[in-house]
């Protein structure tokens, strides 16, 4: 039976599966929505779930179903598990919101295209925000942007799990091309820094913020 890799979630129940079909930044059709709602209706599901990722997922779906409702959904799956980058999270942005100082939607989807499922060292999650108000919780997603009028700032190294730690910031006031450059710079030193199942905070703490700053922000590095 074939069940997309993270994607398919075995329940509780250890019988029926919650199917995650990805939602790039939370932003989704009419026409999707109406066709998660027929797919969860079609194959009798327990539920549908609005997760912390921002996606929708059709949760308590058989097993023999599970191929059947991934057929008819035709979408990309969400990485709901595993090393791998789970989500982006983004705000609205200058696209829709009166308080935002950047365009959060638009870069936020860039990274989402770029780093959604791809595989690291363990699990990461991403932000971007587009005020300092950081409605994508920026403090505690393992590697962020949050805009301000000046510009953004890269921060690095939230986790918000049993063992909690905020994000640290690793430069300010940058302009969008630079900004997204350092947070390519970021992840590809966690990638090749980090211990075996090591996010990117405990990287920090281990290694050291100023040798993080160094990596990847050089002269731009916050004080």
């Amino acid at each position: 039976m074939t069940i997309h890799k993270n994607a398919s979630v075995r329940q509780r129940d250890k019988e029926t599966y919650a199917v995650v079909p990805h939602v790039p930044c939370g932003v989704i059709t009419p026409d999707t929505l109406r066709k998660i709602a027929d797919v969860s209706e079609k194959y009798d599901a327990a539920a549908l779930k609005i997760t912390s990722a921002a996606r929708i997922a059709i949760v308590g779906v058989k097993e023999e179903d599970v191929p059947k409702a991934w057929e008819d959904l035709d979408m990309k799956p969400g990485q709901a598990i595993g090393k791998v980058v789970r989500s982006i999270k983004a705000c609205p942005g200058t696209t829709f919101c009166a308080l935002a100082k950047q365009d959060a939607l638009t870069i936020g989807m860039a990274i989402d295209e770029k780093y959604h499922g791809m595989e690291l060292p363990s699990k990461t999650k991403m932000a971007v925000s587009g005020c300092q108000n950081q409605c994508a919780e920026n403090c505690i997603k393992d590697a962020s942007l949050a805009g301000y009028k000046n510009g953004w700032t890269l921060m690095a190294g939230g986790v918000g799990s049993g063992r909690p730690r905020l994000a640290d910031v690793i430069a300010e006031e940058l302009e969008t091309e630079e900004a997204l450059a350092m947070f390519d710079r970021l992840i590809d030193f966690y990638k090749n820094s980090a211990n075996k199942a090591e996010r990117i905070g405990r990287m920090i703490d281990r290694i050291g913020l100023d040798a993080v700053k160094a990596a990847v922000a050089g002269d731009k590095a916050a004080a």
